[in-house]
């Protein structure tokens, strides 16, 4: 069941394509008289590097080369920049990050040796031959306890592990304010570790253009600007033009795609050095060790409430297990993007918090979809449930109470919320869910030996990004007009999106118009995909753009007709003379822009370039119910309903948002209930490392999901739009913990951390019918 607006609903335009098999993914590409490539990674979480003998490698048919890290240094290649920058108490320690591992390698899955051949089973075979003698090193997976005296060092310049520490917030007033609370609950809380898994692994394919001598990166990508800066500069030390870096269709990307890869140095130099093309194909196995992880965080955090529930003051302290390096934006999760969601869309009047980045021997973690902002959430929204439970408050009236209603309202750490309908989404959600028949259906569940819950949950998204972008409107000499925005497609349905607010501000016909993305040849510059901005950011500075042109073409158009500009009326793709008959087509005016008999007309006719900055944050918000059903003797959870109620502003396709909302519960329900990046905590080793140890939801575990949009629209931008691409994974994870938890209160378990599969609820449940017994359970 889905409710909303559906008036800007049409089918994507770039489905033709991918469902006629015309998708172009850089893993089907090849180019003529292409290598092939294999990297050597470490099966150590720590150890030092004796030695590495390449000779048996060297010695396989068709083998091109094997490279070591020495062979980087020597041809003087950087190390992979972290740019974050955040106002930090004790700065941020960026450890030197090679594209190869040296002296020590400090995760399963560095890489350590890089193989290039003429076939990918050569390469293979090459790679498994590299003998790398290791010397086993003390290792330490868990955030927590690498920040203790004692643990063994990942490096000499972070002592006891630090990477940083952030704090935002005034902490006496927040610990006067707590101090002043009639009640304050307190919760330590597992974010769990994950990863983004997205349904086409990393790929790319490395060359020299014969004819400009640039080195040419195609890649599954999401920031091809972002990539392409610090691989240049940072790490080649090439001027940014002498490095090409474009993707063409991507399938999904969920931050994983955003950074700048060992793999992708190590193309580009091979390639240079070869002077041949070479391709390398990520698989499932070196994308669960070998490229980022998200989430990661353990949190200590505590809510102050007086006697009629009103929200005092929050305090919350953050561990975010940074991994081996402090990747390219991995920082900015758990320091400036948390802190614009912390707290929620509540009124409360001090928030504290701390952060601290460790490193450790795992894989880097950097965004995944969220990044910040679904922690942030995470620990309010179970502080809250925590309150009412174990306080007397019933947890839907708590939020409504404490909801923010009165606009703009300055956050405690800063963030200004322009509007949005926080209480309405609560009471509509309440409704649809069906609280009041809760307890029939849960005397239902009961008659068959199965336990019901029902759990709310909350979301305030920070959509933005980076805070700037550009697009590029194109008059084609073949009639088309070309769309070139800075922000980028990975599967959401951009071509459509972008085609319709063009097609509706200009009056056009959607086949009108050209969609044209994510290579620095065509793209002057971009802030790529991510922080939910491509309406926002994207569509926004679309809007911006063609206000610009049509400025720009109104004098031509005046000319055209013998008028004054001021009387001419834009409509229906034409300008218009005072209602009469007189009119001109705005694709006659571009054509005649180019022509010298116009005064204003230039090289470059109606071709607009807009650059947007500074632009303020959106925050979509909404609320979620699920209903769970579990069985007490094996802990199998179902989830029976899950409710949306959403506000992401104003729509432009209102089908393409729901998929984007939908997308997102997948991955949230997924966190929630199973999906876990495991390490052995004695060795450091992955346990988690194919798709039969790391669970991902099927459709099955899934229910219908029943959705209703509605949105404020915002002013931040001219379309109105907030973003939703993060909703679902920020709001799923809490509400089916709240729903488990409300199935699990008859039997005394409160708390219970992610993910909630089958055997540790049947652990929890077991743990407190085992205290009742003793009488050793005890209350709040």
């Amino acid at each position: 069941m889905t409710q909303s607006d559906s008036s800007g609903s049409i089918l994507r335009i770039e489905d033709t394509r991918f469902l006629t098999g015309r998708g172009q993914y850089t893993a089907d590409q090849d180019r003529p008289g292409q290598l092939h490539a294999a990297v050597v990674r470490s099966p150590l979480a720590h150890a030092r590097v004796r030695t590495i003998d390449r000779l048996s490698a060297r010695s396989v048919a068709g083998v091109a080369g094997v490279w070591t890290a020495d062979d980087l240094v020597r041809d003087g290649l950087g190390t992979i920049p972290c740019e974050v920058q955040f106002d930090a108490v004790t700065p941020l320690v960026v450890p030197p990050h090679m594209a190869l591992a040296s002296d020590r390698v400090r995760y399963v899955g560095e890489p350590v040796a890089f193989v290039v051949a003429d076939s990918l089973a050569a390469a293979t075979q090459a790679a498994e031959l590299v003998d790398v003698d290791y010397e086993e090193l003390p290792m330490v997976v868990d955030g927590a306890a690498a920040l203790k005296a004692g643990a063994p060092q990942l490096w000499d310049d972070a002592p006891d592990n630090l990477a940083f520490t952030f704090r935002k917030g005034d902490s006496k007033r927040t610990a006067h304010l707590m101090s002043q609370a009639a009640h304050v609950v307190e919760l330590p809380l597992v974010n769990n570790r994950v990863s983004a898994l997205p349904l086409e692994p990393r790929a790319a394919i490395g060359e020299v253009d014969a004819e400009t001598g640039k080195l040419v990166l195609e890649l599954t990508g999401q920031g091809v600007h972002g990539i392409r800066r610090p691989l240049a500069t940072s790490v080649l030390h090439l001027p940014e033009e002498q490095v090409v870096v474009f993707a063409q269709d991507v399938g999904a990307g969920f931050g994983l795609k955003n950074f700048l890869y060992p793999e992708w140095i190590l193309l580009l130099w091979a390639a240079r050095k070869l002077g041949r093309p070479i391709k390398w194909v990520s698989d499932i196995g070196q994308d669960l060790s070998g490229a980022v992880h998200g989430r990661a965080m353990q949190c200590h955090g505590r809510l102050g409430l007086d006697a009629d529930g009103r929200f005092l003051a929050l305090d919350v302290d953050i561990v975010a297990n940074l991994g081996a390096y402090a990747s390219s934006a991995g920082p900015n999760a758990a320091t400036n993007a948390a802190s614009t969601a912390m707290g929620g869309f509540y009124d409360i009047p001090e928030i504290y918090m701390q952060s601290r980045g460790a490193f450790t021997n795992t894989t880097p973690v950097d965004a995944y979809r969220g990044a910040g902002k679904p922690e942030a959430n995470y620990i309010v929204e179970r502080l809250i449930d925590a309150a009412a439970r174990r306080h007397g408050f019933d947890p839907v009236e708590l939020r409504l109470r404490n909801a923010v209603d009165n606009f703009p309202y300055r956050k405690s750490l800063g963030a200004v919320l322009d509007c949005g309908r926080f209480r309405a989404n609560i009471e509509d959600a309440a409704r649809i869910a069906d609280r009041d028949g809760l307890t029939e259906r849960r005397a239902e569940s009961a008659r068959r030996g199965r336990l019901r819950g029902l759990g709310f949950a909350c979301f305030l998204e920070s959509s933005r990004g980076a805070p700037q972008e550009q697009v590029e409107i194109r008059f084609s000499e073949d009639g088309k007009i070309e769309l070139v925005p800075g922000t980028e497609s990975n599967g959401q349905g951009h071509e459509t999106a972008f085609a319709q607010i063009a097609a509706e501000r200009l009056s056009l016909p959607l086949d009108t118009f050209r969609y044209l993305q994510a290579d620095t040849r065509i793209t002057q510059r971009g802030f790529g995909h991510g922080g939910a901005r491509t309406m926002h950011m994207g569509g926004g500075t679309l809007a911006l753009a063609i206000e610009q042109m049509l400025e720009k073409a109104r004098p031509i158009a005046a000319q055209m007709l013998q008028a004054d500009p001021a009387d001419l009326e834009y409509r229906d793709g034409s300008f218009v003379l005072n209602d009469s008959e007189r009119t001109v087509s705005l694709l006659d005016v571009a054509r005649a822009a180019r022509s010298p008999e116009f005064s204003v007309s230039g090289d470059n006719g109606l071709d607009t370039v807009t650059f947007r900055q500074d632009a303020p944050f959106t925050f979509p918000g909404g609320c979620h119910a699920a209903e769970v059903e579990i069985d007490p003797q094996t802990g199998h959870i179902e989830i029976l309903r899950y409710v949306a109620v959403d506000d992401y502003g104003r729509l432009v396709n209102p089908d393409l948002a729901q998929g984007q909302l939908h997308g997102g519960l997948a991955q949230g329900i997924g966190q929630a209930l199973g999906e876990n990046i495991a390490y052995d905590p004695n060795t450091g080793q992955l346990l988690s490392g194919s798709l039969m140890d790391y669970w991902l939801p099927r459709a099955i575990d899934l229910p219908p999901f029943e959705v209703r949009l509605a949105g404020e629209p915002t002013a931040a931008n001219l379309i109105g739009a907030k973003g939703c691409g993060q909703a679902g994974c920020i709001s799923a994870p809490p509400t089916i913990i709240h729903a488990v938890l409300d199935a699990l209160q008859p039997l005394g378990v409160d708390d219970l951390e992610m993910p909630a599969n089958s055997e540790r609820i049947w652990r929890a449940i077991e743990a407190s019918r085992s205290k009742r017994k003793t009488g050793s359970g005890g209350g709040d």
